[in-house]
């Protein structure tokens, strides 16, 4: 079957440096869409990036994330963390 796993548990950084935080996943499917969610505090979880399907980099609010078939993953990075990007981060 299908499945998406997350490697890292609680991340902990200062301000300013980068952060990543990976995903793999294993499916029978070509085409899947991937998707990170972001889950600030007494918030439901939002959409924060979906995967492109021609495996080009995805941004959002300086967030990017690629999609990498041959790994498989669905890599989230962050070039310089800020206080306000504390939250849950879900891959789905």
């Amino acid at each position: 079957g299908d499945s998406v796993t997350q490697t890292e548990g609680l991340v902990s950084l200062t301000e300013g440096s980068p952060v990543g935080l990976n995903c793999t996943f294993q499916t029978a499917y070509s085409d899947i869409p991937l998707f990170w969610y972001a889950q600030y505090l007494n918030e439901a979880p939002r959409l924060l990036l979906r995967s492109s399907t021609d495996s080009k980099r995805t941004e959002h609010e300086g967030f990017h994330a690629a999609l990498h078939k041959s790994s498989p993953s669905f890599r989230l990075q962050k070039p310089s963390a800020q206080l306000s990007d504390s939250a849950l981060y879900y891959c789905a």
